[in-house]
């Protein structure tokens, strides 16, 4: 019962991570900063695409969160590391 309002709330939370971890990369400048500008972009063109065609394919919205943390937590780690 409360898993989609769990999953939801994690997300949000998770996110705040990331683009905290991508602010601090864009406000160093130069290429890195660009290039990350540039990823980030093409990430959230990709996700929309994606989570529409799963729920278009009869996905329910708790998948659909999922796949977004998913994408969320692979964000950190790569932005942790560099």
């Amino acid at each position: 019962m409360f898993f989609p309002f769990y999953s939801t709330m994690m997300l949000g939370l998770e996110s705040g991570q990331v683009i905290g971890l991508r602010m601090l990369k864009l406000t160093r400048g130069g290429n890195d900063a660009v290039n990350e500008m540039h990823l980030m972009l093409e990430e959230k063109i990709n996700a929309a695409f994606e989570s529409g065609t799963n729920l278009m394919a009869g996905a329910s919205a708790g998948s659909v969160v999922n796949r977004y943390r998913q994408h969320v937590a692979a964000n950190a780690e790569r932005l942790s590391i560099g």
